[in-house]
Formats: C-alpha cells, sequence, structure tokens
C-alpha cells in the first residue's frame, strides 16, 4: 500500500523544483458551523505522518471558523506539474512549545509584522499598518520579538487526499486514499 503522506511529500518536491513560486501556497477551506465558507491562501510549513501544519493568528476569521468548525480543506495547485492534491480533515490547534519553536525560526520581519497585524480586523489605512510595525519594531530593538499568545498553530489532520494529475481530453487521473482507524485504503475516481 501507498502511503498518500509519503507520495505527498514527492510531489511536493517536484513542485518544488519546478515552480518559481512558493510550493508550499495552498487553498485553505474553512466553514462556520453553520456552513459559512471561506477560503484563503496559507503556507503549509510540514507535512508529516501526523498531517498538516500551518500556522496563524488565533484572532483571525479562519481561526474563529475553526473555533467553531474544526474541519478544513486544503488544495495544493502546481500548474507546472499539471497536478493537484486536495486534503480533508479535522484541524486542532498545535501545542505551544510547537508555535514557539515555528515562531523563533521566522525573519524577524516576520515576527514584527504579525506582532503589529490584527489580523482580519478592519484598517483605516496602509499608513496606519506600517506605523504599528514602525513602533513594535521600536518596542523590541536589540530584543528578540516574542510570540503573542494569540498566534500560533494548526494541524489538519487528513481523513481524506485525493491526487488529481491533469490528463488528455480531460481523462485527468484521480487517486482518492481515505484513511479509517489510523489505516489508508485507495481507490480511483472518475474524472
Amino acid at each position: 500500500m501507498i502511503d498518500p503522506i509519503e507520495l505527498f511529500k514527492d510531489t511536493f518536491r517536484r513542485a518544488e523544483e519546478a515552480s518559481r513560486y512558493d510550493a508550499s501556497a495552498t487553498t485553505l477551506a474553512t466553514a462556520t458551523s453553520s456552513g459559512e465558507v471561506s477560503a484563503r491562501i496559507v503556507l503549509v510549513k510540514r507535512a508529516d505522518a501526523e498531517g498538516f501544519y500551518f500556522f496563524t493568528n488565533y484572532r483571525s476569521r479562519k481561526a474563529r471558523q475553526l473555533a467553531e468548525n474544526p474541519k478544513a480543506a486544503l488544495v495544493f495547485f502546481w500548474p507546472e506539474l499539471g497536478e493537484q492534491i486536495r486534503v480533508e480533515g479535522a484541524v486542532q490547534k498545535l501545542p505551544t512549545a510547537e508555535s514557539d519553536r515555528y515562531w523563533a525560526e521566522r525573519p524577524r520581519d516576520s515576527q514584527l509584522g504579525g506582532l503589529a497585524s490584527e489580523q482580519s480586523q478592519p484598517l483605516e489605512s496602509r499608513e496606519r499598518l506600517l506605523a504599528r510595525v514602525a513602533e513594535v519594531e521600536s518596542q523590541f530593538e536589540g530584543r528578540t520579538v516574542p510570540r503573542p499568545e494569540y498566534w500560533g498553530g494548526y494541524l489538519l489532520v487528513p481523513q481524506r487526499i485525493e491526487f488529481w494529475s491533469n490528463g488528455d481530453h480531460r481523462l485527468h487521473d484521480r487517486r482518492l486514499f481515505k484513511r479509517r482507524s489510523g489505516t489508508w485504503t485507495e481507490s480511483r475516481l472518475y474524472p
């Protein structure tokens, strides 16, 4: 049996080599408990046997939706390969230590921006955002930028992973992996 996480990693490596853009960029779809759906691009920072890891502001719209409905979907699309991968599953917050570790690895400018941004909240002007970044930069000049308690990571634990490859005459190749009780099964889907 093919491990779909290993298959994802192999495809991702090919995408990194072929793409001129960040291959980790993926569409994340979330929904409220009443079914109001939204989607946006996030960066998946790691994938392993546990699932797919991404980080954000816990006060953002996506985080609020995940708090209401802890299920989500990811769609990776790499046009250079003619391939996409769809992932669906439950989402959980990562432990604080994991969020701290990733925050410490981020470039300082990204830390400052993360601390200054009130993600998804109304902003009166671009100038106000830049002023907030300058304030935070001044506040932490010569010091480590701490991870704010409202910023951290999530793990999407996959239950379904679909691999889609472009085919001639729209006869695409679709392989679906489903996980039940920790075991993956594979089937094929019509295009």
